[in-house]
């Protein structure tokens, strides 16, 4: 990655966990009756052959960490959490009754917040709610995150005998001054004891977060960090670029000062020593900021082209239908977008008045629907084909003039009708969704919206 193309590519832009991205949703042509409408109907069309996905939102969290822009509330008081989590059954309830046949639950993630805040008490009653209606898929994959100061041997044990055979951890770096800019003091001893205890009770898949391009961080500090990795060699790695958003983030990510951050050269520095460390440690690059090992079930589902992205991030195989649970979480029929409402206080008055507690949504067109395949593609596979006409659109051949700047800086490749990005081009792959972006090429946004691509 030179400093030309670096200076050239590296703008504000989405991260495409979905599209369209929640800024360019139409809220004005959503209705909850349309959500339920779609909701159903995806149902009706995918619980019977891939099942459905279910994304858990557990809020809590005992202290804020200055690096995070998860929904989230700040509390040392435990008692919050068994309400909360007769909320989650209670909102799930509601669905099943929408739905009428029993799901199949093909993929569970509990996100936060921190799930592990909750107890391993509380964390059974969650599950086995959701499974007083419902069935497990055949080929059913659950998955948590765990904070590693606080994640205990008696909730590993507890959410493997529930089913759970994935869990990341996140570590975003091992230097005293960054972990203290960042209000994450968290031990290498404390990673290793919770990475070595979920591989003993029988993780199949257990992954590690890094962050590059945070406060304070050296090159030094990133080498160190995949070192001390390198050691406990997680199934999967996410490798991410640090986003400074405090305009959307609040004062959380507003305890540090701006020139702390890496920044341009710096920060292009510290991302290639980390990519070329995991290549030499047998790491395979897979989708965006995501690394597994050959023997991961990331990798496989890359190989063969079955990589998945969605509100959850990436995942193994696609369902149609997910579900969100609990506050802020969004749901994806396919055919529209819904997210309930941010603030706890909220979501439990909707549900005193057993109201699902969507506030608002997206339906997708034509259009959205053909250039969501697109950026999936993308984003999974690192390439994409308007051959079939079903992936079509007209304005294909301005998208391809706009792509001809990328190909002739060595980013990206034609192959007959379609593009694929190359090894050069991946550190820039949103920069190559947002071409087939046509939402954000009709209104740029005249304030600040996204994140830096690079």
């Amino acid at each position: 990655m030179t400093n030309s193309l670096l200076q050239k590519y590296n703008v504000p832009g989405p991260r495409y966990t979905s599209y369209p991205t929640v800024p360019y949703w139409n809220e004005g042509d959503f209705t909850y009756e349309i959500w339920l409408s779609t909701l159903k109907k995806s149902f009706v069309e995918s619980n019977s052959t891939e099942g459905i996905s279910l994304y858990i939102h557990l809020p809590f969290c005992e202290s804020m960490c200055t690096f995070c822009g998860c929904n989230k509330r700040i509390t040392k008081n435990h008692e919050v959490e068994n309400p909360y989590i007769k909320a989650v059954v209670k909102e799930w309830d509601l669905y099943c009754d929408i739905l009428g046949e029993r799901p199949n639950i093909k993929e569970i993630h509990l996100g936060g917040g921190t799930p592990t805040f909750f107890s391993s008490e509380n964390l059974e009653i969650l599950i086995n709610g959701i499974f007083a209606k419902a069935n497990k898929a055949s080929d059913y994959e659950f998955s948590f995150e765990g904070h590693p100061n606080n994640t205990t041997r008696e909730q590993l044990q507890k959410l493997y005998d529930l089913g759970f055979r994935r869990v990341s951890f996140g570590v975003q770096d091992y230097s005293e001054k960054v972990q203290k800019a960042i209000h994450r003091i968290q031990p290498f001893l404390n990673v290793a004891k919770v990475t070595l205890w979920a591989r003993e009770i029988g993780y199949t898949s257990i992954g590690h977060d890094i962050i590059f391009g945070l406060p304070f961080q050296e090159k030094e500090d990133v080498i160190d960090t995949i070192e001390k990795t390198k050691s406990l060699q997680p199934d999967r790695l996410a490798f991410y670029s640090y986003a400074h958003v405090p305009w959307i983030k609040g004062n959380g990510q507003r305890g540090f000062n701006d020139e702390d951050i890496p920044k341009d050269d710096k920060k292009r520095e510290l991302y290639e020593i980390g990519k070329e460390l995991l290549y030499e440690n047998d790491y395979h690059e897979i989708g965006m900021d995501h690394f597994a090992l050959t023997t991961d079930s990331l990798f496989h589902s890359f190989e063969v082209g079955k990589l998945h992205r969605n509100f959850m991030g990436y995942s193994s195989s696609k369902t149609q239908l997910m579900i969100g649970l609990g506050v802020s979480s969004i749901s994806d029929s396919w055919y529209s977008f819904a997210q309930n409402v941010k603030t706890i206080e909220e979501y439990y008055q909707f549900l005193d008045t057993n109201t699902i507690p969507v506030f608002r949504g997206h339906l997708l067109t034509e259009e959205d629907l053909i250039i969501r395949r697109h950026i999936l593609n993308l984003m999974c596979q690192f390439e994409t084909s308007w051959a079939n006409p079903k992936n079509y659109f007209n304005e294909i051949p301005e998208i391809v003039i706009q792509l001809k700047e990328m190909e002739k800086d060595g980013l990206i490749e034609f192959i007959s009708n379609g593009m694929r990005v190359t090894e050069d081009g991946k550190p820039f792959v949103r920069n190559v969704c947002m071409a087939f972006d046509l939402l954000l090429k009709r209104k740029a946004p005249d304030t600040a919206l996204f994140s830096m691509t690079i």
